[in-house]
This record gives structure tokens, C-alpha cells and sequence, in this order.
């Protein structure tokens, strides 16, 4: 039987958990409490959906596995990192890029365990969805293909489908960028900006994420695809998307602070938008999507200074257009 660790027992390591034990291995999860456990055997973050017996919950990390699965924050991932020794491959399961830094997920993990082979998992997946066996796909990327589709087969179900793919600067990317740009499509529609402003709002956030994939070496049809357009699609529409949650907060007129704290909950999105901004001002690309919402959460902008600036950016040939 194949062995899977999965590290993190949020809302998605719990329905990766659930994922593997449904692909047939033999499940141990990784929990600060182990001891959270739910009349029904479930754990607090899915509280519908009891684990079943092939899944062990346990505060030790793993000794053993064919695959760890590794489901924490991105602000969390060097420490944790940091004590993971079992020397399987891992696959991210975070999105983002590190402040400070701007590193994405896989190059800490090769910065914090070099000779471990990594990977990426990425694209448009609730968590209660992948939780409730609904039909879902996503990719796995790594800097080889082969590598990539040996990890996907191990978790890879009729109902959950995993492509591989070697482009990992463009599956990171598509999954830190869209975070961000649905807090703008958030903003919009809390601001009664309406719904052709959300999807004016979303192409263009597109059109910047391509612009700096490109010069990262990421490929276009990435972002074609499910952890670019489709990842995108979700999160800037789907009502379980915690990033435009939050946006529509700051659309309402409530502060940061109060977004954070209303059911929305975490927002990965936040801590990207000024990380991201970063990396373009370094690579010289123009994202005023992205700096607009940058501006926003970070508190040098007004919510009506940054729609009238992009309001107010001269228009052209949207195929000409780099910017």
C-alpha cells in the first residue's frame, strides 16, 4: 500500500487527506492538535466529513511516506519545513510568494532541503468540494514532467484529475497572482461597481499575470490553463473564495482590520499583492491591477483614489497594450 503525508490539518490538508485515502494509500496527517477530533471523527476546520480509518491524525511528522503533501500557510513553510526529515518528495500545497524575500514555494523548499525533490500543486480547488468527492482537477508541476506525473498518479482519482506539467514558474505564479486579483474583483462588486466591471477587472488582471509570467520564463498556455485562467476564474467568482470576500469588505467600505476579521477569514492575497509588486517593479513589468490593490491593503491608497486611477488610464489596442 502507498504511503501519504499530509501536513496540515486546515480545510485543505483535510480534503487532500481525504483525497489520498480515497486514492488508496495509507494516510498519516499532521496536526498541531491531534486531539481535535469531533463526535463524528472529523476534525474542526470540516466538521462534516469524518476521516476514515486509513487516515491517521498525529503530532509527530512523518517518518515514512511515498509523498508528503505539505498544506500549511505560505508565512508558516521554513518552519515547518524545518523539521520535516523523511526524505520523500514533497508537494506544495501553498500559494504565494514570500515577502522580503519574493521567493516562491518551491524555492524555499529547495533552499531548506536541497537533494528533496519538490513539486506543486495547484488550481481551481475548494476544499469542502475536493472534501464532498464533487468533480475537481488541478496540476502538479516540477522542474521534471516525469517527476510531476509520478506524484499526480499517486493521488490522481476519476473524480480528482491531476495533468503534470514543468512549467513552475508559471503554476506558482497563477496561484499567487489570482489571490490578488480577485480582492480587486471583490472590491468592485462591493463597491457597486458592477458585474462588467468584475470581468474588465479579471482580463486585465490576467493580461498583467502573463506579462510577468513571461518574465519569470513562465509559458503562456500555463496560464491558459487550470492553475492560470481556471484557478482565476474561481477565485474571482465563487462565493467560498476567501481573497474576494474580503475585497467586497473593503468594496463595503469596511477597513482592512474589519475585512480580516468578518467570515472571510485569512487572506493570502494581502500579504502577496505587495510581494508581487515587488517582483515586477524588479522585472520592469507594468501590473496596475495588482499595484491598485497593493496600494489598497497596504494603506497608501483610498478604495476611490484606485478606481479612479484605473479609470483614468488612457486606453488603446488591447492587443498592443503592455499595460
Amino acid at each position: 500500500m502507498k504511503h501519504i503525508a499530509v501536513i496540515g490539518a486546515g480545510s485543505w490538508g483535510l480534503a487532500l487527506a481525504l483525497q489520498a485515502a480515497r486514492a488508496g494509500a495509507q494516510v498519516h496527517l499532521w496536526a498541531r492538535d491531534p486531539s481535535a477530533r469531533l463526535a463524528n471523527g472529523a476534525m474542526p476546520r470540516l466538521p462534516g466529513y469524518p476521516l476514515p480509518d486509513t487516515v491517521s491524525v498525529s503530532g509527530r511528522m512523518p517518518e515514512r511516506a511515498d509523498m508528503v503533501l505539505l498544506a500549511v500557510p505560505m508565512q508558516h513553510l521554513p518552519a515547518v519545513l524545518g523539521g520535516l526529515n523523511s526524505g520523500a518528495p514533497v508537494v506544495l500545497c501553498c500559494k504565494g510568494v514570500e515577502p522580503g524575500t519574493l521567493r516562491f514555494p518551491l524555492q524555499i523548499l529547495e533552499e531548506a532541503l536541497p537533494g528533496v525533490s519538490g513539486a506543486v500543486l495547484s488550481g481551481p480547488n475548494f476544499a469542502h468540494e475536493i472534501a464532498a468527492c464533487l468533480p475537481a482537477a488541478a496540476v502538479i508541476a516540477a522542474r521534471k514532467a516525469s517527476l510531476a506525473r509520478a506524484l499526480g498518479d499517486l493521488l490522481t482519482t476519476p473524480r480528482f484529475r491531476l495533468y503534470d506539467s514543468d512549467d513552475i514558474v508559471g503554476v506558482q505564479l497563477g496561484g499567487a497572482a489570482k489571490n490578488v486579483i480577485a480582492i480587486a474583483a471583490g472590491a468592485a462588486i462591493g463597491a457597486g461597481l458592477g458585474e462588467n466591471a468584475r470581468a474588465a477587472l479579471v482580463t486585465r488582471g490576467l493580461a498583467e499575470i502573463g506579462r510577468l509570467a513571461a518574465a519569470l520564463g513562465g509559458r503562456p498556455e500555463t496560464l491558459a490553463g487550470l492553475a492560470g485562467v481556471g484557478d482565476l476564474l474561481l477565485t474571482c467568482t465563487g462565493g467560498a473564495s476567501r481573497n474576494f470576500r474580503v475585497g467586497s469588505a473593503l468594496g463595503k467600505g469596511m477597513t482592512l482590520a474589519e475585512s480580516l476579521n468578518s467570515p472571510a477569514g485569512v487572506a493570502e492575497g494581502v500579504a502577496t499583492s505587495g510581494a508581487l509588486l515587488a517582483l515586477a517593479k524588479r522585472h520592469d513589468v507594468a501590473v496596475p491591477v495588482i499595484e491598485a490593490v497593493a496600494d489598497l491593503v497596504e494603506g497608501r491608497s483610498l478604495l476611490t483614489d484606485v478606481i479612479e486611477r484605473l479609470l483614468s488610464r488612457p486606453a488603446g489596442s488591447e492587443a498592443g497594450r503592455m499595460a
